[in-house]
């Protein structure tokens, strides 16, 4: 162990400098001091019963590979091929090793892709330990994938669920997430004399003990502050109930568009991703664009709003807002926008405004959005009956979702850039993640009402009933075919929870002239793209039915940088009106307090 310790620092045999044995006893002791801080936040809510772990889900885990494990084991033959396989694999691998050991330089077996940052550094490829290491992992990583994909056996539902445990398992074993089998960890770590590994242990201890005994993984550092570093923009709270507060913002012109602009972002993140500072703000340009903004900030719920219906969220939410916003402008219809699942909430109270007869919209924008969950993304790995239940069960003993739980799954979704970077960087190496805007409002999760995450789970995803016309809310049928508004609907290229196809094939369902855009990049960086940054681009094409997205991107017209101006245009197209700018408070509403807020400074 000590040889592959000292040739993790050098590759030349050479002793590790500045080493010292007696500082790194002591830190190595310290490092297990912490590292039992870290056990006890862990243990200490479950012994109180604060927290209780769900078996539910790795009962999943075991019951969906145990699918695969007897899809194969079914025929000897079968069985027989895939461990031959490997087998051949490995005899390739030790071979090539020994004529490295042989003063030869043999082409490696495999190697990792050119984008994988886990082995990108030198000794990867320069020390003949790390190397078999790592090739040892790739192999076998690959035959575990190809298991899944070539088991003929599996329903597609199974299957899907299957590559995505598998996924997870060969990420999580990496051998760059462990101290041993990382050379660059092992080198900072005899460099520190193992002072790495107490800043870490540390760290992993304040985490959990954040996370009330579940790890809760800094992704930026701690000190970014709602209303002073993001959501910047200046503006208004009007009104507020129990499910929202909503903003109006200050003008900047002296003339907008005579039609208000009202923003229903998800309740499962936190508003300021359209208003995250200064330079990548859609809200401050919209603002700066003659635009008049309202916002609805969802409450951070807690167990006493746990029976908050979709329906409650409905009519507090979007509902409540047109009729704030009616009553301080004097405008009935307003502009409306929805991201994500907010878009979800959007449609579904335009349909329901349909079956009304209250003209309330002018337009209707969805930013990366799902109304039909036909062809839905990653998430749909966690939406079956059986995961649905658990969930059910354990949210009705809390009242609410943890914010915490879902973050975690969307983590999942991308875990070795997610997950398993900030393992290695904060708890191995010791590093304190930097202030990164994004990833702070990636990490300020929000926890989510219990009976509306049902509704939504088992309305959308599982049964898929609002593109379908079978769901029920108010006790009336929805149906979108009955939306007229013109839609804006865009997806983003590389989104894997509301996928380019997904959204293309929900355009058919509303009954009005939809513009379907696609952009660059993916769920949040495609969507917040500031013109002034020139990245990415999008495409257009004014084909919406009957087309797959193959198709639809083959005729498309690509533009360089951001779409947001082309929204603009667009909403200059259906009404182009113009009135002298409202200001916040001017009305009948007083002002409760200023932008952003109280309800989103709750923290989970």
């Amino acid at each position: 162990m000590t040889e592959i310790l000292t040739n993790a620092k050098t590759t030349n045999g050479e002793a590790p400098k500045g080493f010292d044995p007696e500082i790194f006893s002591a830190n190595l002791a310290r490092t297990i001091e912490n590292s039992g801080r870290a056990l006890s936040a862990y243990l200490k809510p479950r012994q109180t019963g604060e927290t209780a772990d769900q078996p539910g889900e790795f009962t999943e885990v075991i019951k969906t590979l145990t699918s695969v494990v007897n899809y194969w084991l079914a025929d000897e033959q079968r069985a027989a091929d895939v461990q031959t396989k490997i087998g051949k694999s490995y005899l390739g691998l030790l071979n090539t090793a020994a004529q490295r050991l042989s003063g030869e330089a043999p082409a490696p077996v495999i190697e990792p892709a050119p984008r994988d940052k886990r082995f990108q550094d030198p000794e990867w490829k320069s020390n003949q330990f790390f190397q078999f290491l790592m090739q040892a992992y790739l192999l076998t990583t690959d035959w575990a994938t190809e298991l899944v994909k070539n088991a003929d056996g599996l329903d597609p539902h199974t299957r899907k669920k299957a590559e995505f445990y598998i996924q997870q398992l060969i990420n999580a074993f990496s051998p760059s997430n462990f101290v041993l089998t990382n050379p660059e960890v092992l080198r900072q770590t005899l460099a520190s004399n193992g002072d790495n590994l107490v800043r870490g242990m540390t760290m992993l201890a304040e985490d959990i003990e954040a996370g009330h005994g579940t790890l809760k993984i800094r992704q930026s550092a701690a000190n970014l502050e709602i209303g002073r570093d993001v959501a910047l923009t200046p503006g208004k709270v009007i009104f507020q109930n129990e499910v929202m507060q909503l903003i109006q913002y200050e003008p900047a012109t002296e003339n907008v568009l005579r039609t208000p602009l009202l923003i229903v972002p998800p309740w499962i993140n936190k508003f300021y991703i359209l208003d995250l500072n200064r330079q990548k703000s859609f809200v401050q340009w919209c603002v700066n664009q003659g635009i008049t903004v309202f916002l609805i900030s969802w409450v951070n719920p807690d167990k006493t709003l746990g029976g908050k219906t979709f329906e409650d969220y409905m009519r507090e939410g979007p509902i409540a807002a047109m009729d704030v916003i009616e009553k301080v402008t004097g405008e009935m219809r307003v502009h409306t926008m929805g991201y994500c699942v907010g878009g979800t909430l959007l449609a579904t109270t335009l349909a329901w405004l349909a079956e009304k007869r209250r003209v309330r919209v002018t337009s209707a924008t969805f930013l990366a959005a799902q109304v039909d969950f036909t062809h839905a993304g990653d998430l749909l790995v966690f939406v079956d009956e059986d995961q649905i239940s658990s969930l059910e069960r354990s949210m009705k003993q809390a009242g609410v979702l943890e914010g915490s739980k879902m973050a975690m799954a969307f983590n999942m979704l991308r875990s070795n850039d997610l997950i398993w970077s900030y393992v290695v960087s904060n708890y191995l190496k010791g590093k304190e993640p930097a202030a990164f805007d994004l990833l702070h409002w990636n990490s300020d999760a929000t926890r989510m009402p219990a009976a509306n995450h049902s509704f939504y789970l088992r309305n959308c995803y599982l049964e898929n009933r609002l593109s379908t016309g079978t769901m029920t809310i108010d006790n009336t049928q929805l149906d979108l075919s009955k939306v007229k508004v013109p839609v804006y609907n865009l997806a983003t290229k590389e989104d894997h929870i509301a996928p380019a196809e997904s959204v293309l094939y929900g355009s058919q369902f509303f009954g009005g002239p939809v513009k379907y855009v696609l952009a660059g990049s993916g769920h949040i960086a495609g969507v917040v793209n500031p013109p002034e940054l020139g990245k990415y681009q999008y495409w257009t094409n004014e084909r919406v039915q009957d087309t797959t997205l193959t198709d639809w991107v083959k005729d498309a017209v690509e533009h360089k940088g951001s779409w947001w101006p082309d929204w603009r245009s667009w909403l200059e197209t259906v009404d182009a009106e113009q009135v002298p700018a409202r200001v916040p408070g001017s009305g009948p509403l007083p002002v409760l307090e200023d932008a952003p807020g109280s309800y989103v400074r709750v923290r989970a």
